[in-house]
């Protein structure tokens, strides 16, 4: 079996795997179903009151897990993906609520350009729950060798994708009426605002 296989089967089950993206490592788990959601915390060690992203490889995969999307955020969230942002969208239905920490009505979305190995795993299991493969407050991983033991001990399977940038997404809120900078990161801030304010006008 390929490791592309036994992250699916893995996923499938219910458990956590070890995947590389545009920016940092991640651990990855069943987004459609609350306990793997709640499994992917407590590796963390973080609240399970944080948000933790919903991870797609293309964005339609992304309105397919969320149709209220469609139209005007669809349009403004087109402009930045795929790349490496993490974009706070409307949730007006509240799904995926295990995701979505205290605030229900908003959800993290993530469409990065994913290594070949990753996006074949996301591409067949459909949206992820996504956040970096670290421990809460801890640096982001850019190699397999620095993800906690913990981590990886725990993890079903571990995709290497070799050294990666190590710098995780920018995050954009896109809720309020001008999108807001959560935290600059991997995709220039600046830059993203632009290509938002194009995308309204």
């Amino acid at each position: 079996m390929s490791v592309v296989e036994e992250a699916v089967a893995a996923i499938q089950a219910a458990q956590v795997v070890v995947l590389p993206t545009d920016t940092v490592y991640g651990i990855c788990a069943d987004a459609y179903h609350e306990a793997p959601a709640r499994r992917l915390a407590r590796l963390k060690g973080r609240p399970e009151t944080h948000p933790t992203a919903l991870l797609a490889a293309d964005f339609e995969m992304i309105l397919d897990a969320v149709p209220e999307l469609r139209g005007r955020v669809a349009v403004r969230a087109r402009a930045l993906l795929p790349g490496p942002y993490t974009l706070v969208l409307p949730n007006p239905a509240r799904r995926f609520r295990w995701l979505c920490g205290t605030s229900p009505e908003a959800i993290g979305i993530r469409v990065p350009d994913l290594p070949s190995d990753a996006r074949a795993v996301v591409d067949r299991v459909g949206a992820v729950a996504a956040t970096s493969a670290n421990r809460h407050g801890e640096p982001d991983p850019a190699r397999i060798e620095d993800i906690p033991a913990e981590i990886r001990s725990q993890a079903a399977v571990v995709v290497d994708g070799g050294q990666l940038p190590g710098t995780p997404s920018t995050v954009l809120d896109l809720t309020g009426p001008e999108p807001a900078v959560l935290r600059e990161g991997a995709g220039p801030a600046a830059e993203a605002l632009a290509r938002l304010a194009a995308a309204a006008s």
